[in-house]
């Protein structure tokens, strides 16, 4: 019994003390770690039983708890622990409900009663438990009880207590929230006031404005005095009208604001209208300029009708006498037909007969009238068979008579069309141009060296010019002989006859490609052979050079004779030089001067070019007259023989030189020439007369002079290289200082696009190209590429990476920023990169000579810092692409050679570039112009914009980039139409002359 009061006592919390006479019963609670404090209830057990005295009730006292002794028998097991748990929550809601930290119930030990408790209770079964009364047990247990239902009631009330709390705290929450709101509001509503405040003050103070202005307009001081004695209300009824009206005035204003609005949009939309018309005039225009064309051409048909008119009516007389022996023949062959559906009846008879035989045969008749008949018949058959062969033979001469006239009027209509076509070509020869020019040398050597007379060598010119078959003819005939005979021979040739075309003399510093610097020379020879295939006699004037490419020449040899011209106050002594360059005739002047003008081993770049070239155009101006040239265009080009235009007018013209007008090509105007005016003077041009404003004098000093601006104004016809760079020229932007003057002259300037030599530049016979290639078949190109890549070290592993070229003179005009910048780029994208171009710029040459070192061993960049004819052939050739990102472009020639050899050019749009590469996703432009990626701002972002289409197209989608590469190697990029246009230009210049001239005569 005993031992189950013990385990009851434990499971409860509360522990036996043996050597004590007050009996704590301690309960332990387990706290979280966020409180650490130990709170200990102790329970009074009180004697309930009715059957023991109480003689006196003791006072209650605190205790405070020591710590549980550390014995196996009071660890408390698990159940203890969860129900301290339990308690430790109802403990957290004590602490704000009830006052008391610690109730102790102690038990009383009665002294003088029997029924004490004398003895603990032990737990070892060992020892003898005393004998406790069973009624004390009992109570103790009793009281146990109620301890615990007291503990039950007071969590419940702590439950209850803390959801009223939760539920204070919610409305005090919304509270809270409801002030917050209103806090808002009241600060707004402060905020609101604080502007009406600040607005009453301007008010006050634009009120005491308007008083001190009314104080100011001559008023007395008792009109003053009342206006400041005015009540409060007039005063505020005052600012209130004048309130009104601002907003009345505002509200207008804004009314006017939107109509001004609606107007400004009705002018945009009027803008955009007027674009479109203007594109539509553009448009009409060039389709006038086309009819005009057109019509010219069909004129000049109409002019060459009228003279075969005559030759076509003898042609139809004998073509309507072969009509009629035609006629006869076919007559008797229609006889001969005959003829031979009769025998063919005839051989149809005679198988009906032979099938009757053959029935005749089979049924083996006897009679004689049978045998008789069947005789009969033979002797017909072999009558029928002679006809027929007498027939045959009919039919055969028949068809031989038809078949001699139809070959006698094949015969005689060949000989009509021979006759018709010697007559229509005026009895030309188709010999080379080399033969002719060698020919028209000759004759001028002739003339110059004083062999034949004037009107001689103007006859044999012209006879040359027309490449007529007499002069072939006696040169052919007597070419082998001396040159007394031949020029005997010349001599007799008497017919005269007048130039079909125009005599062009060329005066230049470059022609390609015995002296070939920039495109200069390019446009010379492939302008002038132009010219020369539309019937032109064309011929070029050229200083002597001492770095020539002289193999480029045939037949060079110097004339014996020495023309001599002014400078510096004397005058000098020439050699003069004859020979052909791709069938052109040309002259080579030799300064005979101490200074050795030409002789530098470089055609520019000396400090004295000025001298050097002013010196080289009175020569070549002395040169024509000394031959007794009577050109009808004089075309010079650039600064450099600028001069000739006021040497001509002013010198040359007075002495007789006055069949030509000139014409004056500026390549660039950035490259002017100017000088010192007192520098002309070596020439023979009077510096006082020229140095003025209206003619050569510089924009930039009244002490300098202009040699493009002379040639500006004193020549007759001013060309540049594209359309689109004459407008730029005449803006103060583009004209380098020369637009007023251009547009002075504007009716006399034209922008013609340049060509390029399209035999030269064909991939298909280009023998510098290890593989050619076309169009049509573009597998030499990639063979190509991939000889290009092993030449120059790059990696060639994989053929679909994009191969980009660019060949350029490294000067701030061509964008060397952009071309850097494409370097680096075109890594990033993927590509391969080839420079071939070197640079007069120091330090420009210097920061490229740094990347080549850097790129010198890359798999995919190479650098070549100089000009090779070959390998430039080779790079146009193997690139996918390539970049002309110029900040101005006169014409250039790059991107017509990399469409030619099917490199899709990467361009920006200023110049001629503008005026022959269209960008492929312009919808503006017709599909059929799009040939290339264009962009217009000179910077990196905007350079991206199109390098990065290109490559994603290149990448992408390879059967739209073949169909553009096809596209761009099919375009016409000849001097055909540009050679049409300058011809154009020179009739319509010498026909003025001649109308001038006779109008005066």
């Amino acid at each position: 019994m005993a031992g189950k009061l013990s385990s009851c006592l434990l499971s409860h919390g509360l522990s036996v003390d043996n050597d004590c006479k007050h009996h704590y019963y301690s309960l332990r609670f387990s706290n979280s770690s966020s409180f650490s404090r130990l709170r200990t209830v102790s329970c009074k057990l009180r004697q309930r039983n009715s059957s023991v005295p109480q003689p006196r009730k003791p006072q209650s006292k605190k205790i405070v708890p020591t710590p549980l002794p550390q014995n196996d028998n009071l660890m408390p097991d698990d159940s203890e622990l969860s129900d301290s748990e339990n308690i430790d929550d109802i403990s957290n809601v004590s602490e704000k409900s009830t006052s008391g930290d610690i109730v102790a119930i102690q038990r009383f030990d009665d002294r003088n009663s029997s029924n004490t408790l004398t003895q603990s209770i032990g737990a070892d079964k060992g020892d003898g438990l005393s004998t406790v009364p069973l009624q004390d047990v009992i109570g103790m247990i009793r009281n146990a009880e109620k301890n615990i239902h007291i503990l039950n009631q007071a969590r419940i009330h702590a439950i209850e207590d803390l959801e009223k709390i939760l539920g204070e705290k919610e409305s005090l929450q919304r509270e809270i929230n409801i002030l917050e709101m209103r806090l808002a509001e009241t600060d707004a509503r402060i905020r609101v006031a604080a502007q009406d405040k600040v607005h009453v003050e301007l008010l006050q103070h634009h009120l005491e404005k308007l008083q001190t202005e009314m104080s100011n307009r001559n008023r007395t001081p008792n009109a003053i005095q009342d206006i400041s004695l005015r009540s409060p209300d007039r005063q505020t009824r005052a600012l209130s009208e004048e309130l009104n009206a601002l907003r009345n005035e505002n509200t207008s204003l804004k009314d006017d604001l939107m109509t001004i609005k609606q107007q400004l949009n009705d002018v945009k939309r009027t803008d955009e209208r007027v674009e479109m018309l203007e594109k539509e005039r553009k448009i009409l225009e060039a389709s006038l300029k086309e009819m005009e064309y057109k019509l010219t051409l069909s004129q000049d048909d109409g002019a060459q009708l009228s003279t075969l008119r005559s030759e076509c009516e003898t042609l139809w007389d004998k073509v309507e006498h072969l009509q009629v022996l035609l006629d006869k023949s076919t007559s008797q062959a229609d006889q001969a037909i005959l003829v031979l559906q009769q025998n063919q009846e005839l051989r149809k008879k005679v198988e009906r007969l032979e099938e009757s035989l053959e029935d005749a045969s089979i049924y083996k008749l006897s009679s004689e009238k049978l045998q008789q008949y069947n005789n009969l018949m033979q002797q017909k058959i072999e009558l029928l068979e002679e006809r027929l062969e007498k027939s045959d033979a009919e039919i055969h001469s028949y068809v031989q008579l038809y078949q001699d006239s139809v070959k006698e009027f094949q015969d005689t209509l060949d000989n009509l069309k021979e006759e018709s076509k010697k007559k229509a070509s005026g009895k030309h020869v188709d010999m080379p141009w080399e033969f002719w020019s060698r020919l028209l040398l000759m004759v001028d050597a002739w003339f110059l060296e004083k062999k034949i007379h004037g009107d001689e060598a103007k006859l044999l010119r012209e006879m040359t010019w027309k490449k007529d078959a007499r002069i072939h003819d006696v040169y052919m005939e007597c070419k082998d002989k001396n040159e007394r005979e031949i020029i005997a021979a010349f001599r007799r040739l008497t017919s005269q006859s007048s130039g079909p075309g125009l005599h062009i003399i060329h005066i230049a510093a470059e022609m390609a490609p015995v002296a070939k610097v920039g495109g200069l020379g390019d446009v010379l020879s492939a302008l002038s052979k132009a010219l020369q295939k539309k019937g032109h006699l064309v011929e070029i004037v050229l200083p002597k050079y001492d770095c020539m490419q002289y193999e480029s020449i045939q037949d060079l040899r110097v004339l014996d004779l020495v023309v001599e011209s002014y400078f510096d106050g004397q005058m000098f002594k020439n050699k003069i030089w004859i020979g052909t360059v791709e069938g052109l005739p040309v002259y080579f002047i030799e300064p005979l001067h101490p200074a050795k003008f030409f002789w530098r081993g470089k055609t520019y770049g000396e400090p004295d070019d000025l001298k050097r070239f002013s010196f080289f155009s009175r020569a070549a101006l002395e040169l024509l007259h000394q031959a007794g040239k009577k050109p009808d265009i004089i075309h010079c080009h650039d600064w450099q023989t600028a001069f000739v235009a006021p040497l001509y007018w002013d010198l040359y013209a007075p002495k007789g030189l006055n069949s030509a007008r000139i014409c004056f090509t500026c390549h660039n105007f950035e490259y002017q020439g100017t000088a010192p005016a007192s520098e002309i003077a070596s020439c023979g041009l009077d510096t006082h007369h020229l140095n003025r404003p209206d003619r050569m004098q510089d924009h930039s000093s009244p002490d300098r002079i202009n040699p493009v601006k002379g040639a500006i104004v004193f020549s007759n016809i001013v060309t540049t290289v594209s359309p689109t760079y004459a407008q730029e020229v005449r803006t103060s932007q583009g004209g380098q200082g020369l637009h007023a003057t251009i547009n002075a002259h504007a009716q006399k300037f034209v922008g013609i696009l340049n060509g390029i030599d399209t035999d030269y530049w064909n991939p298909a016979t280009d023998s510098f190209l290890r593989f050619q290639f076309s169009a049509n078949d573009l597998e030499g190109k990639a063979e190509n590429k991939k000889a290009l890549q092993r030449q120059l070290g790059l990696s060639f592993s994989d053929s679909r990476r994009p191969l980009v070229g660019c060949i350029t003179r490294l000067v701030p005009q061509k964008g060397v920023h952009l071309i850097r910048h494409a370097i680096y780029r075109t890594l990033e994208l993927g590509g391969q990169f080839v420079l071939l171009g070197s640079s007069p710029v120091p330090n420009i040459r210097m920061e490229f000579e740094e990347i080549a070192k850097k790129f010198e061993n890359h798999e995919h960049v190479r650098l070549i810092l100089k000009y090779d004819e070959a390998l430039s052939h080779s790079i146009y050739a193997s690139s996918d692409m390539f970049i002309i990102p110029s900040i101005f472009e006169p014409c250039g020639l790059t991107q017509m050679i990399a469409m030619r050899y099917g490199a899709i050019p990467i361009a920006r749009k200023t110049g001629g570039l503008n005026d022959s590469v269209f960008d492929v996703d312009d919808d503006t432009i017709p599909a059929q112009l799009r040939n290339g990626y264009t962009f217009v701002t000179p910077d990196e972002q905007a350079f991206n914009g199109a390098f990065d289409r290109a490559f994603n197209n290149y990448m992408n989608d390879n059967e739209s980039w073949q169909e553009l590469i096809n596209k761009v190697m099919n375009i016409d990029f000849s001097w055909d139409t540009s050679a049409s246009q300058y011809e154009e230009l020179y009739l319509q210049s010498v026909s003025r002359a001649r109308a001038a001239r006779q109008a005066a005569g």
